[in-house]
C-alpha cells in the first residue's frame, strides 16, 4: 500500500469535491479546479476522498500516491490558496506590476515585461534598504510554481556574490573567491 495513497483528503467546510468518470472536480471560495485520473477509482465519503487502486500493479503503485497529493493541493488551493515570494538580489535590480504585467529590471540591456497569467496574482513590495520582493498568489500549485520559476530563470542566483532572483528563505551554496 502507498503510504501517501492510503490517507484519506478531508474535505474542509465550503469545498465541494465532484467525480464524474475518471475526472475530479474541486470548487471553493478561491476557485474551481479539475484534474483527470487513469487507473485509480475515487470515492467521496463523509467528507473525505479515498483512493483505491485496482491492482498492485507498478504503474497503480506510482499513480495512487500521485493522485492523491494531486487532490490534495487541489483542496488545500481551493480554501486556502498558494503563494510563492522571490527576492530580487542585486545592485539596481527592481520589480513593478501594472495589473498583470511584471516588469523587470535584473541589469540586462533592457527591462523583462512578462504576462502572468489571470488566475495568478501579482504584487511587488518595494522598501528602501531592502530587496525587492515579487509576491506570486493562486489557487493553482503548479501554475504559481511554474511562473515562479520562469521568473527565476531569467537570473538565477550565482554562487560568489548571491546576485540573482532567489525564492525567500532560499539558502544559497556560496563560494569562496580566488583568494581561497
Amino acid at each position: 500500500m502507498s503510504r501517501i495513497g492510503k490517507n484519506p483528503v478531508t474535505i474542509p467546510s465550503g469545498v465541494t469535491v465532484e467525480v464524474t468518470g475518471n475526472v475530479v472536480t474541486v470548487k471553493g471560495k478561491l476557485g474551481e479546479l479539475t484534474q483527470e485520473l487513469d487507473a485509480i477509482n475515487v470515492k467521496v465519503e463523509e467528507g473525505q476522498v479515498v483512493l483505491e487502486r485496482p491492482s498492485e500493479a507498478k504503474d497503480h503503485k506510482a499513480k495512487h500516491g500521485l493522485y492523491r497529493a494531486l487532490i490534495n493541493n487541489m483542496v488545500q488551493g481551493v480554501s486556502e490558496g498558494f503563494t510563492k515570494e522571490l527576492e530580487l538580489v542585486g545592485v539596481g535590480y527592481r520589480a513593478s506590476n501594472q495589473g498583470q504585467k511584471l516588469d523587470l529590471a535584473l541589469g540586462f540591456s533592457h527591462n523583462i515585461v512578462l504576462d502572468i497569467a489571470p488566475e495568478v496574482k501579482v504584487e511587488t513590495i518595494s522598501e528602501k534598504g531592502k530587496n525587492p520582493i515579487v509576491k506570486l498568489t493562486s489557487h493553482d500549485k503548479q501554475l504559481v510554481g511554474q511562473v515562479a520559476a520562469k521568473i527565476r530563470g531569467f537570473r538565477k542566483p550565482e554562487p560568489y556574490k548571491g546576485k540573482g532572483v532567489k525564492f525567500v528563505g532560499e539558502q544559497l551554496r556560496r563560494k569562496a573567491g580566488k583568494s581561497a
